[in-house]
């Protein structure tokens, strides 16, 4: 994974020198926002008029914030309303790509460039910084609305109720305050503590990101115990936010980010749970374990030089279970 500096693309990884061999995640750089009527995001961010066929996505199917991005796509019926293109599952010298060589894999539709990192210049030519998905392009104003996932899911979640009628709401009123230390923990410990414990390049950062994600992994299990979701009976943004993670668990972040005391599969609660979610309308057409398990067993060089793609395990998402009982 390369950045832009200046505009200018350069081939540099994480520097991790500096933090003690520790990964650090850097923040995303356009954070506007899309309302129903326009009117400003809910910390003064520059509103951005809700209308069907406005908005186009760049996701990567092996990216799990992109996938956050998708998942909400479909939930919120939102497939006629907003277009994408998806990228190669290869991210390497020249970063995210639009080759169109892999099953999937679709190229820029929007504008038909070669790399990520021109939508990014294309909105600011002097743009500095990692070029990630999910990107949230608007047509009309040429521009980028958002490169952070986590706000683009809560755009996604009401500003289009209108359009499409569907108001099913994951980030209830009710709900916010108990969701967000769901939230932030999972966060920290598991949705990004799969990286930190696989871009970790000492021993001592490896120790601390791998205790505390398998800590976290034990709360869940006990959580779910006795609710099917994790806030209880009402599916939210906390549970869509969780399950990218689990769902490349076993076939990524096992092996290849060395997080391997137990496995999704050795939770029964967790595992019934990934289950579930996947079983949702629309869900499973968003996971696509060809891209996952190729882009990063091929593209991270550091970890597996030799860019040798395992057998992994074959994983019955679509098995019975039972979590309805809850």
């Amino acid at each position: 994974m390369g950045m832009l500096v200046d505009g200018k693309w350069q081939d540099k990884w994480y520097d991790t020198k500096s933090t003690g061999g520790k990964f650090e995640r850097s923040a995303a750089k356009f954070r506007n926002w899309i309302t129903a009527d326009g009117s400003a995001g809910p910390s003064g961010n520059a509103g951005f008029k809700a209308q069907s066929g406005r908005y186009h996505l760049f996701v990567s199917y092996a990216c799990p914030w992109a996938h956050r991005t998708l998942i909400f796509r479909a939930l919120k019926e939102l497939t006629d309303h907003i277009t994408i293109s998806v990228v190669h599952p290869d991210m390497l010298q020249e970063g995210w790509t639009f080759d169109k060589d892999f099953p999937g894999a679709t190229g820029d539709t929007l504008f038909g460039l070669p790399y990520a990192r021109d939508i990014y210049t294309r909105a600011d030519p002097g743009f500095s910084g990692r070029v990630t998905v999910p990107i949230l392009w608007d047509k009309e104003r040429n521009t980028i609305v958002s490169n952070e996932s986590s706000e683009i899911i809560r755009m996604l979640n009401t500003a289009f109720d209108a359009i499409t009628g569907n108001t099913t709401d994951y980030w209830p009123q009710n709900l916010q305050a108990a969701i967000e230390p769901v939230n932030d923990r999972i966060y920290d410990t598991f949705n990004n503590g799969v990286y930190r414990c696989g871009f970790a390049t000492t021993q001592a950062a490896y120790d601390e990101a791998v205790i505390s994600l398998f800590e976290t992994l034990d709360w869940l299990e006990q959580r779910l115990t006795t609710r099917r979701y994790l806030m209880g009976e009402h599916l939210t943004e906390a549970d869509w936010r969780l399950f990218p993670t689990l769902v490349r668990f076993d076939s990524v972040y096992h092996l290849h980010f060395k997080c391997n005391r137990r496995r999704i599969v050795d939770y029964p609660n967790l595992w019934a749970y990934t289950r579930d979610l996947y079983q949702m309308p629309g869900i499973s057409a968003t996971v696509n374990l060809d891209h996952i398990v190729r882009h990063y067993h091929y593209s991270h060089a550091n970890i597996n030089p030799y860019r040798i793609i395992p057998i992994n395990p074959v994983l019955d998402f679509a098995a019975p279970q039972d979590r309805d009982r809850l």
